[in-house]
């Protein structure tokens, strides 16, 4: 029988629920969306969150999806165990099918026994199911295990009954959780082994593997430790990897010998230039590890992820680097990853287009990457040569201490293992229970421990915010097409110092709170466009809006203070949005889509959104780019914005279906998330995006674009910031006063400023070398007769010299000069800064270094004025506050050196 293919498992999967009458769901990006509690999204229920918590009203109750995932730590995924086992891997896809509320046990079991066993045809002896047997007080999942009975016909020797850590699932200390169930298939060979099961891990291509997992949210947690109350709404979410089923499906032992990692395996043993066998060498090993890794590249680059030493720009280094680093020490000593990068865009981006879409950003920083960390190795290699603080072990050998070795690695990017390779070669040995000290100790700094974890009280504010949508029901959002509207108000809040919420029933004068009302034209901030203001009027009272938020889907706050009168619950008020501050609004948020559509144009497809805010004083875009914009290319985006805001074309909008926008070609942000049901908004020409802010009419609203800065912001993202309309006009006109006032200055006309401007420079430029000039004649000439100069053993000379002035550049020089007049020698200069302070510096020449050390002698000398110092074995340095006591400096030398 032909193997499927994993194109084929994912489709079947996906076509199976969809014939159960699931939504099929693409999948969402690696980053997750709003989410500030995960790097990467690592299963498939994470971009359904807010509909499990019934936050988010989906148009479907039940969907599949495959979700792309990327997992660096965990029971499965310990990145230090990647390649070394069958199983592990950084990226992965996570098949799932999903109930909201709609379906629970009986279907969820069903739907995986009919698709495994009649479907995909697995023998039934092969499979073993696991259920919660209950644990601490929690009740055994009885319910689940009778369902499995009547569908499988398999007693209690295959329905196993495990504790709360293999068959329990929890959210997070509070929130949704239940029991869940888990079917395991057998992979070794000859019969299947029941008593084998739990004995036996299948991460080594043997014995059980589980492959399928179905939780069953039926309670939820309230408080930390509490009890468990039933949900009025109980769900079910399952993940199945790919990787997993595919390797059942196909025959084979190893997620490595699928079609989804074997050719990638095979391109890496091929580089290597030796044959892939599948075993635990280290050649094999490295060849897994490049395969996998590969894949994680691909996808995390193709969503704007650029390597770094921060977040997820962290992770992605440290995955790339521990690939490049295993080749590296197979021999591969040119970059080479990018080869196998290659191919995973030309493997999976039929499935996922965005990696051909990103391909040659894709491919640029891999090999960028490669390159970066070839370029530690010599300097590793350095600053081990030069390394002066060797300790001594038991047996004699050289150890290095392990917060050094952490710092090669932290700082300049050499690895460990690197490390210890060339330690092997050196005859040194590191100090591994020292190494890890460092490493927990960076490890708990960037993770801030010890402070007090900071969401109670938003979490109360969201529970106060949820029970309002909950009781009045979504609010209507008519500002499209209005700017002025009646409602009723609907809720109010008092809001304090601390930013806590109290609901209460009115709001006198003075007071600062929220207001809730049936609809509203008031845009509540989200997209990256800030919130409306303007005012609420009833009667005689007014209520001034500052700001409105959308905390939860459905519901709009408008935030403010009561200016007069008061205002309660159920009054009739009229809502009048602030029409200047929208109309700005409005025209910086189409320019935000236009330099979308410009950058992507000029820099490439790699230019993805990283970000926006729009305002009525500005827009601020960031992106991914890893270096600036050229002054052409500043222009050019400009010219290409405005010659579509001169053109005055219209600015249209759609509500459509997601698939219909994606097959239009509408630009959608992996961070964001979007329902079945999207805006479509084409500007001008060719910008096509889905967005649901408030927009100009006609590109000719925007009035006038203009670029204020390009800046970064962070590894890999950069940041515009420009303005529009008056905004762009009141620039024009502060530039050109700056202009005109350095004109004057300079006694110029502007046309004439930038050649007035070099060359004043340009006679600064020259006045400075002349002063250096006549700094070194000083220094040199003035001190070099002045020098004091002792004869001693072995032919070297001690020379001690006061210099004029305290400039550490001009005592070096000094120092160079009088070690080369005296050679061999050992020079001491010192000097008293304009503020009382001291500077030393020691020179030794080549030749007398096996006897003196300068970073040894300028220590002891610190120690004098108070002050520290090091250096090199030939020029070391120091300084102190005292620098009275120069001549006890130079006394303290004689000592040292006599």
């Amino acid at each position: 029988m032909t193997k499927p293919t994993s194109d084929e498992i994912r489709s079947t999967f996906l076509e199976f629920f969809k014939s159960k009458g699931h939504a099929v769901v693409a999948s969402a990006g690696v980053i997750p969306r709003n989410d500030p509690t995960l790097l990467f999204t690592n299963a498939g229920m994470v971009q359904f969150k807010d509909a499990f918590l019934g936050e988010d009203k989906r148009p479907y109750t039940r969907a599949t999806t495959s979700q792309k995932c990327v997992r660096m730590s965990g029971k499965h995924n310990d990145l230090d165990n990647v390649g070394h086992t069958a199983r592990h891997h950084t990226f992965f896809e996570m098949l799932g099918n999903f109930s909201f509320g709609d379906y629970f046990k009986r279907d969820a079991i069903a739907y995986a026994w009919e698709l495994l066993t009649t479907v995909w045809k697995l023998p039934k002896d092969h499979l073993i199911i696991t259920v919660f047997g209950g644990e601490a007080g929690l009740p055994a999942d009885d319910e689940a295990r009778e369902i499995w009975r009547e569908v499988t016909g398999f007693g209690d020797d295959r329905i196993i009954g495990l504790g709360r850590a293999d068959n329990f699932w929890t959210m997070g200390d509070t929130g949704p959780c239940g029991p869940c169930t888990e079917i395991h298939y057998f992979m070794g060979d000859g019969e299947p082994d029941l008593s084998r099961f739990n004995q036996e891990p299948a991460s080594d291509g043997a014995g059980w593997m589980e492959i399928w997992n179905n939780v069953f949210m039926q309670f939820n947690r309230a408080v930390k430790d509490g009890p468990l109350v039933p949900l009025p709404a109980q769900s079910v979410d399952t993940g199945m990897g790919l990787e997993r089923i595919t390797a059942v499906l196909q025959g084979v032992r190893s997620n490595y010998d699928t079609d989804l990692l074997r050719p990638l395996v095979d391109r890496a043993a091929a580089i290597g230039g030796q044959a892939y066998n599948g075993s635990d060498s280290e050649f094999d090993v490295a060849c897994r590890v490049i395969a996998d890794h590969a894949r994680m590249t691909a996808f995390a680059l193709a969503e704007g992820i650029t390597p770094s030493n921060k977040d997820r720009g962290a992770a992605l280094r440290s995955v790339m680097r521990r690939a490049i680093r295993f080749g590296y020490l197979q021999g591969l000593r040119e970059p080479t990853f990018d080869k196998v990068v290659a191919l995973v865009i030309d493997q999976m981006g039929g499935a996922y287009p965005e990696l051909f879409q990103h391909r040659d950003f894709i491919l640029s920083q891999s090999r960028a990457e490669d390159v970066r960390f070839r370029e530690t190795v010599p300097t590793g290699m350095a600053l081990l040569e030069k390394f002066e603080g060797w300790r001594e072990g038991p047996d004699g050998k050289k150890v290095l201490p392990g917060d050094v070795a952490f710092d090669l690695h932290a700082t300049y990017g050499f690895p460990f293992d690197l490390t210890e390779v060339i330690g092997r070669e050196r005859g040194f040995v590191i100090d591994e229970a020292g190494y890890a000290t460092a490493r927990e100790k960076h490890s708990a700094v960037s993770k801030g421990e010890g402070e007090g974890s900071p969401v109670s009280k938003e979490e109360r504010v969201r529970v106060e915010h949820r029970d309002v949508l909950a009781k009045v029901g979504p609010v209507e959002f008519n500002g499209y097409a209005k700017e002025v509207d009646e409602a009723r108000v609907v809720a109010l809040f008092a809001l304090g110092d601390d930013g806590s919420l109290s609901p209460v029933d009115s709001l006198p004068t003075g007071a600062r709170g929220q207001v809730v009302t049936s609809r509203t034209p008031f845009y509540g901030e989200s997209g990256g466009q800030v919130g409306d203001v303007g005012v609420i009027n009833a009667g005689d009272s007014s209520f001034t809006v500052t700001d409105t938020q959308k905390p939860l889907h459905g519901l709009v706050v408008h935030v403010g203070t009561v200016t007069a009168g008061s205002l309660s619950v159920g009054e009739q008020v009229t809502l009048s949005v602030d029409r200047e501050a929208r109309q700005a609004t409005r025209r910086n948020h189409s320019a935000t889509h236009l330099l979308h559509w410009a950058l992507r144009k000029v820099l490439g497809a790699h230019a993805q959104q990283k970000g926006s805010k729009v305002s009525p004083e500005g827009l601020r875009f960031d992106y991914a780019s890893t270096r600036a914009l050229t002054d052409d290319e500043v222009a050019r985006i400009e010219n290409l914005v405005n010659d579509e805001v001169l053109a005055n074309l219209p600015v249209e909008t759609e509500v459509t279906t997601q698939a219909e926008a994606r097959s239009r070609g509408a630009m959608m942000i992996f961070e964001e998330k979007y329902g079945d049901s999207v805006r479509l908004l084409r500007i001008g020409r060719e910008s096509v995006e889905l967005c649901g802010g408030t927009h100009a009419s006609r590109t000719g609203d925007i009035g006038l674009f203009k670029i204020v800065s390009d800046a970064n912001v962070g590894a890999g993202v950069r940041r515009i910031e420009a303005v529009t309309g008056f905004g762009a006009l009141e620039l024009t006109r502060r530039l050109s006063s700056t202009l005109q006032r350095a004109a004057d200055t300079l006694k110029a006309p502007v046309g004439e400023l930038t050649a007035r401007v070099e060359k004043t420079l340009e006679r600064e430029r020259e006045l400075q070398r002349e002063i250096e000039s006549l700094k070194r004649q000083l220094m040199t000439g003035g001190s070099g007769g002045a020098a004091e100069v002792t004869a001693l053993a072995g032919g070297n000379h001690l020379v001690l010299a006061r210099a004029p002035m305290g400039d550490e550049k001009g005592l070096r020089e000094l120092a160079d000069h009088l070690r080369d007049k005296h050679a061999p020698a050992v020079v001491v200069v010192g000097a008293t800064t304009a503020e009382g302070k001291a500077l030393i510096v020691v020179a030794v020449s080549k030749e007398a270094t096996g006897t003196y050390q300068a970073g040894k002698i300028v220590g002891q000398l610190a120690a004098v004025v108070g002050g520290r110092g090091g250096g090199r074995p030939d020029m070391a340095s120091a300084g102190g506050p005292d620098g009275a006591k120069l001549d006890e400096v130079f006394a303290r030398a004689h000592t040292i050196v006599a």
